[in-house]
């Protein structure tokens, strides 16, 4: 049972490098001349920031789900994960969108599905699992601060 939960955990978290992924092709870096173009929100962080915030979040997230497969028996079960697997879908999207097609209109629309099927997400598995609920509130968070950055790039770049 132990090398099926270590699995599980496992499998989780490269769903989440998956996620990544869209990232690693689509460059958000000085080598990017459009996102340089363009100008940038008061708030914006710093770009070495995202790497290390990124990986505790997925990190967080993984767990979480590995925490709902793992609980008692729950009839939320089959929901919780299929807003899980919904705000992860999403989170693939969104980077190919606002980089790759350059169209930060719908890629801020699509972080608004992420932070609904996040909030879903959590709601939801707070009545199977707490822990597994709270895990995912530091990325409701960023998601929240990723919806301002989002918007105000929009705004600011008509």
């Amino acid at each position: 049972m132990k090398i099926n939960k270590i699995t599980t955990w496992i499998v989780f978290y490269l769903c989440t490098v998956v996620a990544s992924s869209a990232g690693a092709v689509f460059n958000f870096g000085q080598d990017n001349e459009w996102y340089t173009s363009l100008i940038q929100p008061e708030l914006q962080p710093p770009a070495w920031i995202f790497g290390p915030v990124w990986t505790v979040l997925y990190i967080l997230i993984a767990t979480s789900a590995y925490r709902i497969m793992f609980s008692m028996p729950n009839t939320l079960k089959p929901v919780t994960m299929s807003f899980w697997s919904l705000q992860m879908a999403i989170n693939v999207i969104w980077t190919p969108v606002f980089i790759g097609a350059q169209n930060l209109e719908l890629a801020f629309y699509y972080i608004i599905g992420m932070w609904t099927s996040t909030l879903i997400y959590i709601i939801v598995s707070w009545s199977v699992d707490r822990w597994a609920s709270w895990l995912m509130v530091p990325y409701l968070l960023w998601v929240s601060f990723a919806g301002y950055l989002n918007y105000n790039y929009w705004q600011l770049n008509l």
